[in-house]
């Protein structure tokens, strides 16, 4: 059973991103299933950092992207939002190019909080980095998504 109460629509979706950090950085909502949500960022020029490895801030950028966006995806809009509360990662692995891919899947779901764990990969299906994110959520007022 689907935990979503908005339409799982990956371009409508992927359209709240335009003109904003997600869009600079190239990260993509790539799949969704009933209850996780997946998506791609690449490893380049924009995302990396001095040493030419992947920037642990832009994991947790791709990690807040995909807690924030699948615990909106579980509120109805009109009524309530989620916005971020406290994020930590632990970044495992270095990588250098290609693109990693993050999954969150909800750990908890309650009336105030969210909270939700990311595991992001690189193309081998390794480990790169493991964060949580906790979300509040908050009444609707006149923020809204674009």
């Amino acid at each position: 059973m689907s935990i979503w109460k908005q339409p799982a629509d990956l371009a409508r979706i992927n359209a709240w991103s335009a003109n904003t950090m997600m869009e600079t950085l190239g990260i993509r909502i790539s799949a969704i299933g009933d209850d996780w949500l997946q998506g791609t960022m690449p490893v380049d020029h924009r995302t990396h950092q001095p040493y030419g490895l992947l920037h642990g801030g832009a994991s947790v950028v791709l990690a807040e992207t995909l807690g924030s966006t699948a615990a909106m995806l579980t509120l109805d809009p009109e009524k309530e939002l989620a916005v971020g509360l406290d994020i930590n990662a632990n970044h495992l692995r270095g990588v250098r190019s290609g693109t990693v891919t993050g999954t969150a899947r909800a750990l908890h779901i309650g009336r105030t909080t969210q909270v939700w764990e990311i595991r992001i990969e690189n193309e081998e299906s390794s480990l790169v980095c493991i964060s949580r994110i906790t979300m509040a959520v908050i009444a609707a007022r006149t923020v809204g998504l674009r």
